[in-house]
């Protein structure tokens, strides 16, 4: 079945081996760069702000005062609008870790960037909101 000398063999175990490590230490580094993830967006009319964590979860919404001027449906719709732009952000971030990390032209960053696509719903960063924070 294989034809090859002992020492290619090893060689080719060597490798393996090197490329199995090298990998486990891409996939730690993205860990470690993706731990504390975060994004915040603002409406363009800065009445709100959402920051969203790692996962996409909400973790702070804040709206200014100003918002009691407006029907409550323009406030759902703005509070919508600035959560998919935050979550946007959120996977502007993680796709710059996965290419300073594992590669975005990898199987294994690929898959990655999908799963945070999948995970975080359909993402527009075309709304009407800051994505600075404001800041």
């Amino acid at each position: 079945m294989f034809d090859d000398e002992p020492a290619d063999a090893l060689g080719r175990i060597d490798r393996w081996e090197e490329a199995i490590r090298r990998r486990a230490e891409q996939a730690q580094a993205l860990a470690r760069r993706t731990e504390g993830l975060s994004a915040t967006a603002r409406s363009r009319d800065r009445l709100v702000e959402v920051t969203v964590g790692r996962e996409g979860q909400i973790e702070d919404l804040r709206l200014a005062e100003g918002i009691r001027h407006q029907p409550a449906a323009t406030t759902a719709r703005e509070i919508l609008a600035t959560l998919r732009l935050a979550k946007a952000d959120l996977v502007r971030q993680f796709d710059e870790a996965t290419a300073a990390t594992v590669g975005v032209d990898t199987e294994t960053g690929r898959a990655l960037m999908q799963s945070v696509r999948n995970r975080l719903g359909p993402v527009d960063d075309q709304q009407p909101a800051d994505p600075s924070g404001g800041q």
